[in-house]
């Protein structure tokens, strides 16, 4: 309510009372008698007097009403203003509990978003492992396929060399008669003359000993060729059998740190300072493509780097040892096509002769094992990791992190790291932490000969194009 119609009440109100007052009963009660006046005078004064003194009352009457509603108009605006108090603070907390519960639904949303991500990747999980495990089954079938075949071949083995000892014995029994007849042969020619029929009977039964000698032999010989190929073909299933049975990690890391060999880079550049001088030490192995051998490394484990363009580098030495022995300097060190971080150092016959190292063959069956043994170059870790196969980029493999198994030494995979198949053969170098480079040929992109002077080769052009091709590949591969 406001004041304006607070007023106009008021005044309604007063102009009410002041209609229904009997301003006959407010008149003075009649005086005790007094000497008389002049009528005109005394009636005059009285009147007068009264209806000040009423006039008076009135205003009086008039201001204790004003007060009383004044009064009561400023309770009534107390009150107004503690509801609009209330009535904000009521909107202020709705505003507040909306705010709240709006928050409220957010989270429950990513809460589901999360919680349906995780299952989805549950999902995912569960799926890849029930095809490994069929994977594995599969495998284990066929390799008891391939000994239920082998133990086969071995009983027919066996079958074929008691035949033969069989064969052996009526042959030698052949010869004993061959023996016989031929000493009765002498002994029937010094009867020749009284004899001469039983001679030509002698000779008929002689010669159908030397008919049967001779099948006797070609039966001989066609047993030893079956015998033969018998033996061959076991021991091509004695081959496949053990090219299907996995190696052992701890067999492949304990021929690693016996056969590791160490690579000694030595190059020196001017710098902004002075001349700099860069020393690397570290292990790889020896890989065969079959035609050449080579030592592999990750760019990362030289003193070089793909991050600055414009280097030029001054001079450069590499050297190859095994155990301490005498050192092999390398020819060359080249950057492969397929990923220029990969370092490979061609060897000569009589280097590898001289470090006496193990030379692993390329893996030919990459995928063949659904695991790998990753192996840290400096050898203070190994352990068996997954990989699968990405169809984006066929010359990579992607190595499941997740399920890392370290069998020795605490580390995780890293640029650099080794990767051997559960063959025993080299699969390739760990480019990232997340991607392998399979190693399937040598191709350069760009070599540097080693040599005190290497301003001739133009290194910081040489740099330029690797930073290049390297830029150009996927972001997942950089």
């Amino acid at each position: 309510m406001n004041k304006t119609l607070l007023l106009v009440l008021c005044d309604f109100l007063l102009l009410t009372l002041l209609a229904l007052t009997r301003w006959e009963a407010a008149e003075p009660a009649p005086r005790a008698k007094q000497p008389p006046v002049p009528e005109l005078a005394a009636n005059a004064v009285t009147k007068d007097q009264d209806l000040v003194s009423e006039m008076r009352q009135s205003l009086v009457d008039e201001k204790n009403i004003r007060d009383e509603f004044a009064q009561k108009l400023a309770a009534a605006d107390t009150a107004l203003a503690a509801r609009e108090q209330s009535l904000n603070q009521a909107q202020a907390a709705n505003t507040r509990l909306a705010a709240e519960r709006a928050a409220t639904a957010a989270s429950l949303a990513e809460t589901q978003r999360s919680a349906a991500e995780l299952a989805q990747k549950v999902s995912t999980a569960t799926r890849e492992a029930d095809l490994t495990k069929e994977q594995l089954m599969a495998l284990q079938r066929e390799l008891a396929e391939k000994q239920a075949e082998a133990a086969r071949v071995k009983n027919d083995l066996a079958k074929r060399e008691a035949e033969l000892e069989k064969v052996r014995g009526e042959k030698e029994l052949a010869r004993i008669a061959f023996f016989q007849s031929e000493t009765e042969k002498k002994n029937l020619e010094k009867e020749v003359v009284t004899l001469s029929t039983q001679a030509k009977t002698l000779e008929t039964q002689v010669e159908a000993e030397r008919i049967e000698r001779r099948k006797v032999q070609e039966t001989t010989t066609t047993l030893a060729q079956g015998v033969g190929q018998l033996a061959e073909k076991s021991g091509e299933l004695t081959k496949e059998i053990r090219d299907h049975r996995p190696i052992n990690a701890n067999v492949l890391f304990s021929e690693f740190t016996a056969n590791r060999v160490t690579a000694k880079f030595a190059a020196s550049r001017k710098g902004f300072l002075g001349r700099t001088d860069a020393t690397k030490e570290s292990n790889t192995v020896l890989v065969t493509d079959g035609a050449r051998v080579y030592a592999v490394l990750h760019i990362a484990d030289t003193p070089f780097a793909l991050g600055e363009t414009g280097v030029e580098w001054d001079s450069l030495s590499v050297e190859l040892a095994k155990a301490g022995q005498g050192r092999n300097a390398a020819g060359s060190v080249d950057f492969l096509a397929h990923d220029p971080r990969i370092v490979a150092l061609p060897l000569e016959a009589a280097q590898v002769a001289a470090l006496g190292a193990k030379v692993y063959p390329l893996a030919t069956d990459p995928v063949r094992f659904p695991e790998a043994v990753l192996i840290d170059g400096g050898g203070r870790g190994y352990g068996e990791v997954g990989f699968k196969l990405d169809p984006t980029e066929p010359g990579f493999v992607r190595v499941d992190n997740r399920f890392f198994n370290r069998l020795f030494g605490d580390f995780s995979p890293k640029r650099g790291d080794l990767v051997f198949a559960k063959s025993g053969e080299i699969l390739g170098i760990m480019v990232n932490s997340d991607y392998c480079a399979l190693l399937k040929n040598f191709a350069p992109q760009k070599s540097i000969t080693p040599a005190a002077d290497l301003k001739a080769q133009g290194t910081g052009q040489l740099f330029d194009s690797l930073i290049g091709r390297l830029r150009a590949m996927p972001l997942k591969l950089q």
